[in-house]
């Protein structure tokens, strides 16, 4: 793999702040397991090899199957995933790929019926954190440790 810029070296200060905001979520009332799957399913669909890596052992070490990490990228087709993860994978994927249809109406409202304002804003937040996340690893090729 190509040698490029660490960013955590060089711009330290930029990074202590998405730890920040990482660790905000740590403690917030967003599950484990809503976040590990929004971690996962967004480092799938941008194809970010270090984060998929990475947070699927952390999902594996908190007790998530490799039955439901194998069928992620296939969540719609199974019924292994409960109404309220199904509600944060397709939040997940709409905004992750925002340029093509954004977080629509019916998905929101859907997470309205489930969640209460704070959570989603939690949703959102952590989707946001790992689409930066993955976007640093692949610019940088970070390599996987």
């Amino acid at each position: 793999m190509e040698h490029r810029i660490n960013i955590q070296e060089l711009e330290p200060e930029a990074y202590k702040r998405l730890f920040a905001l990482e660790n905000y979520l740590i403690t917030s009332k967003l599950s484990k397991t809503h976040w590990e799957l929004i971690k996962i399913r967004a480092s799938q669909i941008n194809g970010c090899a270090f984060c998929i890596n990475m947070h699927t052992v952390d999902a594996m070490q908190q007790g998530e199957t490799a039955q439901r990490i194998f069928l992620l990228n296939a969540w719609k087709e199974t019924d292994l995933f409960t109404e309220e993860e199904r509600t944060i994978l397709a939040m997940t994927e709409e905004i992750t790929l925002i340029s093509q249809n954004g977080l629509t109406g019916e998905t929101y409202r859907q997470a309205e019926k489930l969640f209460d304002s704070n959570y989603i804003a939690q949703i959102i937040l952590a989707i946001a954190t790992i689409n930066v996340w993955n976007r640093i690893a692949i610019s940088t090729c970070k390599p996987i440790a």
